[in-house]
């Protein structure tokens, strides 16, 4: 029997925004082939910190862990796109600061998830949400930056949700920063054919999207 297990927040713990409809645990373990568990340790409105106590509830017979973490971390730092400054260079200056901050933040965490010695993977985040700025693009850039880059260092592969929830309608309409179920679909397939097409002995970082 193999059992992954889904860390980090809504995008994984989406039932409350598609009520009627299957959230992504359900779709996921329809997709999986006989002989798979999963189990939802995600909790919505998670931040990367938070992940390292979600392993606190790991289940002993987990084979896989998937985390989708990040976007909570970029929420939390989206009042700096509205402050005034009298330059370019000193906005880059603090946008960078808050990208050190992060990427410190998602290492400590990746550390925290590889120690469990299970093959994992990690999701970027999504950046197609319906009425996204141009700014709020650009800072989730640089956090997309830092979730490729630790996943580089630690050679696992990256499920690429910028390029899986490319449609609006891949988002809830009860809150457009979360998955629908049609966006739920693609994530739980490609979860799905991650876990049986992916050599995780390989060490090689290869991007699902």
């Amino acid at each position: 029997m193999q059992h992954v297990v889904l860390l980090g927040d809504s995008i994984f713990d989406n039932a409350r925004y598609v009520p009627g409809d299957p959230p992504v645990i359900e779709q996921l373990r329809t997709e999986l082939p006989r002989g798979w568990r999963a189990t939802l340790l995600a909790v919505d409105g998670s931040i990367t910190n938070d992940v390292i106590g979600q392993l606190a509830r790991l289940p002993a017979d987990a084979t896989h862990l998937v985390v989708s973490a990040g976007g909570n971390d970029a929420l939390e730092q989206n009042g700096i796109l509205s402050e005034t400054v009298y330059s370019i260079g000193e906005a880059l200056g603090r946008l960078a600061g808050i990208r050190d901050e992060f990427r410190r933040a998602y290492r400590r965490m990746l550390i925290a998830v590889l120690a469990a010695r299970l093959p994992t993977a990690v999701c970027t985040i999504y950046d197609s949400i319906p009425g996204l700025d141009t700014g709020s693009l650009t800072a989730l850039a640089t956090f997309n930056d830092c979730i490729t880059n630790e996943a580089v260092r630690a050679q696992i592969p990256i499920l690429d949700l910028r390029v899986l929830c490319d449609r609006a309608t891949d988002y809830s309409s009860h809150s457009p920063i979360e998955p629908s179920v049609r966006g739920g679909e693609k994530i739980a397939r490609a979860i799905t054919g991650l876990l049986e097409g992916y050599d995780f002995a390989s060490k090689q970082t290869v991007i699902y999207g």
